[in-house]
């Protein structure tokens, strides 16, 4: 008769299997070695699976987690991305901006040297206004296109962001901290500060 075969398992059970396929279990780490055991239970299939949903679903909150955090992290560095490009773009030409504007500024300043218009003054004067008007609005339009602005800040409350105050004024008109003139307007890039305004402020007479 053929012996039987023996199968060895964790804490010392031995299974040895008959020829019906029976299982029989012995206990050889016990006093009672070589006698037959029926208390060595077994994971049912039924818990192994709950272990293991149990596992499963821990294990997938972590990795949904994981990847919403990444996603997260992924969208900032796009927007990062994104500001700066838009910045290269929309500050690129500030170096020119600036040095465009001192041009703009300059042909105002000889438009306001010339003789206030009269109805005897000689052609020569008239012709040389009017070409430097059309010169100044053609190239103050050209800046407007690539984002270059000005503006006139009289009558503004003075903001210190924007103006910079070069006299102050007296005035009972006036509230204090009214630009009552200004010397030169606020030059802005898209947005931004390129060149402060020089006003004159009002201020309340001492009396």
């Amino acid at each position: 008769m053929p012996e039987e075969p023996i199968v060895t398992f964790k804490h010392g059970a031995v299974k040895r299997m008959t020829a019906n396929n029976e299982r029989t279990n012995y206990d050889v780490g016990g006093s009672d070695a070589g006698t037959e055991r029926a208390d060595i239970a077994e994971p049912t299939e039924d818990a192994s699976g709950a272990v293991f949903g149990e596992t499963s679903k821990a294990e997938l909150a972590e990795m949904r987690d994981r990847w919403m955090r990444a996603e997260a992290e992924n969208a900032n560095v796009r927007a990062r991305a994104k500001r700066d490009v838009d910045d290269a773009r929309n500050f690129a030409v500030q170096k020119f901006a600036a040095d465009a504007i001192e041009t703009a500024e300059n042909m105002h300043r000889a438009l306001t040297r010339l003789p206030i218009p009269a109805a005897a003054e000689p052609d020569s004067i008239t012709g040389l206004r009017v070409g430097l008007l059309e010169i100044e609005r053609g190239f103050k339009a050209l800046l407007e296109r690539n984002g270059v602005r000005s503006k006139d800040p009289t009558g503004d409350v003075f903001d210190p962001n924007l103006h910079h105050a070069m006299a102050e004024q007296e005035s009972v008109e006036l509230l204090n901290g009214t630009v009552v003139k200004t010397l030169s307007p606020v030059w802005t890039l898209n947005g931004r500060l390129l060149k402060p305004a020089m006003v004159v402020v009002a201020k309340t007479p001492a009396s």
